[in-house]
């Protein structure tokens, strides 16, 4: 990320200069109307500069699977680390907010920022689990009252779609390439430019978003559509014919030519008698055009007349034509059709040219597939088996087709060192309260056996040593853990004013990494798709005591006749 160092005086726990959020949507105006009306109502009556502490955390897993993966956090510490009303946002504000709201209430937003503002939260990239907490924040209510929407918003999205991401790249598995084909399909511009980026988080190996590329340092990859292919009409269009080897040490004058002869051998191989006859020669100037063009980044789309009777062979020349020049083709695409069935039945093609011609690797030739992939059918072509090195998902991956939204919330849990509960007669909605720290407990195996979250003030918990972990909210589901490692989960990545340090924000590359390796060690059935076991997320017994405690004191009594 951009920072610039400060260099006066002893700096080491200030925090440097920070820039802006990645999109200039993201501002102070970001944000619902009632947390401007809230924040007028806690300055009209003297409270605005109350400390307060909310969490920001979600109650349930998406997709129907157990984990989640905590994206999003940069952007909010872009965003407070700028937080700054403009005259204009100030005059807007004057004139949508009721004509009772006093002048002193827009001096004083005219002067608010975040340098009283403190936030703490699990590493981005981490999995992460509900109830827990991903952000503490603590500040003036006012001013963190304003900051609830768009951290919703930053945290929401960003959060789903790596979470997805991560998904597809577990049913997928570690070998196969995943290319982010989303960007025509997102929502807008900046569904599309987030979702490159966080698929990136999650754990795919490129986009085909070339502003994310840009911005982000993305990987690219593409080639061309079907339109590109149906455009030609024979080889007779092609008007540069000559072809420098890989090497440059010689010139091919007429490659179509060879690329001829390469095709008339085929078609004369016995062992391909009845797969094709002749090919649809459009579709091969189609490929000589772009292997003329790319010659060293040679991948065509396959699909657009018929794979096996025309593309793959049309494919087959050209690759053998640019192996003579030394090139290596990348591979073939496939967008249509049982993928499959195409994709082993091109193997075999790809497989015989090799066996008899004589071309090292050729039947190893990448192929990838695309076609509205999703999480099942990436399952089924496991199912089937398949020969498919690399998928292109789209729509189904930046849309989160499966679930809208995560559901994230932001809950007062403490406000000047009292602690607040929100009751409700659903009892997945009551929040836990006040200023909590939160733990990892790991097992003999490796594996996180539970998260735990304390209060603020309690001993943590100790490798070692006995303690007792109980639901939240139901008394009977309780269990001794003796925990082989103890990880504190929440760091402080925005100190405000204080001389706090502050935890530097990883790059994308870093937050990758760190999804992959959290990932890792998880248990297997957390992860799998398939009924997934449930990971436990308890409290410590004092708190879950105070917990009840507070609920008994904050609910009214009723009163029957």
């Amino acid at each position: 990320m951009d920072v610039k160092p400060q260099v006066n005086g002893d700096m080491s726990h200030r925090p440097a200069t920070i820039a802006g959020p990645t999109n200039p949507m993201v501002t102070p105006l970001l944000t619902d109307l009632y947390q401007f009306t809230m924040a007028y109502a806690y300055w009209k009556a003297g409270k605005h500069n109350e400390r307060a502490v909310f969490d920001l955390y979600f109650r349930k897993n998406p997709f129907g699977g157990e984990y989640t993966v905590f994206a999003g956090l940069e952007e909010c510490i872009r965003f407070i680390a700028n937080f700054k009303c403009s005259k204009e946002e100030i005059t807007f504000l004057r004139e949508t907010l009721s004509p009772t709201c006093e002048d002193g209430f827009f001096d004083y937003l005219q002067g608010i920022d975040c340098s009283d503002v403190e936030v703490y939260a699990i590493p981005e990239g981490s999995v992460v689990f509900p109830k827990v907490p991903l952000m503490r924040v603590e500040g003036p209510v006012a001013v963190v009252q304003l900051l609830e929407t768009p951290f919703v918003n930053l945290i929401n999205y960003a959060s789903l779609v790596t979470t997805n991401a991560a998904r597809h790249r577990f049913v997928a598995g570690k070998s196969k390439l995943l290319l982010e084909f989303g960007l025509r399909r997102a929502q807008g511009p900046d569904g599309g430019i987030s979702a490159s980026r966080y698929c990136y988080m999650g754990g795919f190996d490129a986009t085909s978003n070339c502003a994310a590329g840009k911005m982000f340092g993305i990987p690219l990859r593409g080639t061309h559509s079907h339109a590109f292919v149906s455009s030609f009409m024979g080889t007779d269009e092609i008007i540069e014919k000559s072809l420098k080897s890989q090497d440059g040490s010689r010139i091919c004058e007429d490659f179509i030519s060879v690329v001829q002869t390469w095709l008339s051998k085929l078609k004369r191989l016995s062992i391909l008698k009845g797969v094709f006859g002749e090919t649809n020669q459009s579709e091969l100037a189609a490929f000589v055009s772009y292997a003329l063009a790319f010659p060293d980044n040679f991948l065509a789309l396959v699909d657009t007349y018929d794979v096996m009777k025309s593309g793959v062979p049309n494919f087959c020349a050209v690759a053998l034509a640019l192996n003579d020049l030394g090139y290596k083709a990348r591979g073939i695409r496939l967008d249509s059709g049982d993928l499959a069935y195409l994709s082993c039945e091109t193997r075999k093609f790809f497989q015989t040219v090799e066996s008899e011609f004589g071309v090292p690797g050729f039947g190893k030739t990448g192929i990838t597939a695309s076609n509205d992939l999703n999480e099942e059918t990436l399952d089924a072509l496991n199912k089937q088996g398949h020969e498919v090195d690399a998928f292109g998902i789209g729509t189904y991956l930046v849309t989160c087709y499966a679930q809208a939204a995560l559901g994230c919330v932001f809950k007062l849990v403490e406000i000047n060192n009292q602690p607040r509960i929100k009751l409700s007669e659903d009892v997945s909605k009551v929040s836990i309260p006040c200023k909590k720290r939160s733990f990892r407990l790991y097992g003999k195996e490796g594996y996180p056996l539970l998260d735990i979250m304390s209060g603020e003030n309690e001993p943590p918990p100790k490798v070692g040593e006995r303690i007792l972990c109980r639901h939240p909210f139901s008394e009977s589901k309780r269990a001794y853990v003796v925990p082989q490692r103890v990880e504190e989960l929440m760091k402080c990545y925005w100190t405000g004013n204080t001389d706090k340090k502050r935890e530097e924000l990883p790059t994308l590359e870093a937050n990758r990494e760190r999804c992959v390796q959290q990932l890792d060690q998880m248990r297997p059935d957390h992860m799998r798709k398939l009924n997934p076991t449930p990971y436990k997320v308890s409290v410590t017994a004092k708190l879950y005591d105070f917990i009840h405690f507070l609920w008994l004191n904050e609910a009214p009594v009723g009163e029957l006749q």
